[in-house]
């Protein structure tokens, strides 16, 4: 229970950040971040990261990253799905070139896949 919490608040102030990192690229300057209280257990799910971890020692770092990188997409795609059936899915990554199904961003691989690491040591 302790990794799940530390794992939804890390992801939301990540999101926080990311988001905010984003509203500069448009030249907003307030640096306003946003995310959603869906995304607390969302994130939270990457405590899973941590008996992975243990498993996946011996794989390396490259192995170990892409292996992350596969489940985050996977958890992406899935609760993505889940929560657009019913409406309230909050993003939405249609207009990305990128994108499956608005719900994943394959452009944004190299990011989980340092995501999944960063948490693993985190964890």
């Amino acid at each position: 229970m302790k990794n799940f919490l530390k794992c939804g608040v890390f992801g939301w102030c990540l999101e926080i950040l990311w988001t905010s990192l984003d509203s500069l690229r448009r030249g907003e300057f307030k640096l306003m971040g946003q995310s959603s209280i869906w995304m607390f257990p969302i994130y939270g799910m990457a405590a899973v990261i941590r008996p992975l971890s243990v498993l996946f020692a011996p794989l390396g770092v490259i192995k170990r990253g892409l292996i992350y990188m596969s489940g985050i997409f996977s958890m992406e795609y899935l609760t993505g799905s889940f929560l657009q059936k019913r409406g309230i899915c909050p993003w939405d990554y249609s207009d990305a070139k990128l994108n499956y199904r608005g719900l994943i961003r394959l452009d944004y691989a190299p990011l989980w896949f340092l995501t999944g690491l960063f948490y693993e040591k985190i964890l």
